[in-house]
């Protein structure tokens, strides 16, 4: 287990890289039936005559992996990943057999100035294909606090 992050422990230029998660045909059209339950995340033959010319995977079911690995290989920040806003894009389609890493950087820390015990960074998290395409961009305020024995 990584040792938790606090206010104290980022700074401006951090990178982080999580693990990988390669997705199925059958991940794609379970999460689309689902979710998102749209021809071209749940059908092939349909797929084939969409916008995108075959099966792809939802960018809700992009964001769900991308969340998933910055938890399980992420920054781990104390107190859990806490969004308080930002801005999201799926700049390319995620398609069958396509491999996932994400790759952040911190942007921004900035303390609180009303509450001392925390503070918000500022993240952004490129998900990228096998290809080292970028297929979702997420800049993305979180809630972080401060350690402990700061008496907060």
């Amino acid at each position: 287990m990584k040792e938790l992050l606090y206010l104290e422990d980022v700074f401006v230029g951090q990178r982080f890289v999580t693990g990988t998660h390669a997705l199925t045909a059958g991940e794609i059209k379970a999460f689309g039936r689902a979710y998102d339950p749209q021809p071209f995340h749940t059908d092939e033959t349909a797929a084939k005559d969409s916008f995108f010319g075959g099966l792809a995977a939802s960018g809700w079911h992009t964001a769900a992996i991308t969340m998933r690995l910055q938890i399980d290989s992420g920054p781990p920040v104390a107190g859990g990943m806490i969004g308080a806003g930002g801005e999201l894009s799926w700049p390319k389609p995620v398609w069958p057999g396509d491999v996932l890493r994400v790759e952040s950087e911190v942007l921004e820390v900035t303390p609180s100035r009303s509450k001392p015990e925390r503070g918000l960074i500022t993240l952004k998290s490129e998900t990228k294909n096998q290809k080292d395409e970028v297929v979702q961009l997420f800049i993305v305020k979180l809630l972080i606090w401060r350690r402990p024995e700061y008496g907060f």
